[in-house]
């Protein structure tokens, strides 16, 4: 039996209202045991605590290119919710939010932002150059023609494919990687939760529509093996 059985996937685009509601219909319908967020600690910390997140540019020149990376990550999200009407991470906070009511636990199953930045930092020169010159406009699926969530989410996917063509480097660190980061955290929570009696848990988690495919993926290759001392700490 695969770990695909207990989790149930909620593919979001950070910015969208929409994905904030599904966030919060799913879990007022699964009643989950669990909640899992695409979110390490430095942003959960930053996120619930009402902190700003990110520089200004001169601020994030004085850490190098550590802090230029960081700062123009910021500025994209920056754009995206100024379009939609939505501060990032509003579906993030929906979920924290719900486990907060529900009294259920909440895990931060992403990979450390450090090490991303890190990661990204040792791209080949081509690909950071590229990223530089094309800016906002690689990543961003708007267009006069959008509006509708399904022409959202299919431009989101035609973003992704081209994406993964342009920067294979930084595709395997900003997705592929992770993915498999964030679905080995989920079969701790998993496996965590049958060590102590449940038999049949529910794990709501909560990602960005790029990873929810590949998520599935490793999810469903896996076989289910009860292995205590296997568990990740929630936060609540």
């Amino acid at each position: 039996m695969s770990y695909l059985r207990y989790v149930k996937l909620i593919g979001t685009m950070h910015v969208s209202p929409e994905s904030r509601d599904e966030v919060v219909r799913t879990i007022l319908s699964e009643r989950p045991h669990a909640i899992a967020i695409e979110l390490d600690r430095t942003r959960f910390m930053a996120m619930s605590g009402g902190e700003k997140q990110g520089l200004s540019l001169g601020d994030s020149l004085k850490y190098g290119r550590r802090g230029l990376v960081n700062y123009l990550l910021a500025k994209l999200e920056e754009k995206l919710g100024e379009e939609f009407g939505m501060a990032p991470g509003g579906e993030m906070m929906a979920a924290i939010e719900a486990s907060r009511v529900l009294g259920v636990p909440l895990y931060l199953i992403d990979e450390d932002i450090n090490f991303i930045l890190g990661r990204i930092l040792a791209a080949p020169f081509r690909e950071k150059a590229l990223l530089v010159l094309e800016s906002l406009a690689v990543f961003l699926p708007l267009g006069a023609g959008g509006g509708t969530e399904e022409n959202l989410m299919e431009g989101y996917r035609t973003m992704m494919l081209q994406f993964r063509r342009r920067y294979p480097y930084l595709y395997r660190v900003l997705v592929d990687e992770r993915n498999e980061v964030m679905a080995r955290n989920l079969i701790s929570i998993v496996d965590s939760l049958l060590a102590v009696g449940i038999k049949r848990p529910r794990v709501v988690a909560v990602v960005g529509l790029g990873h929810r495919n590949g998520i599935e993926h490793i999810l469903d290759r896996q076989r289910v093996v009860t292995a205590p001392g296997t568990s990740i700490r929630g936060l609540f």
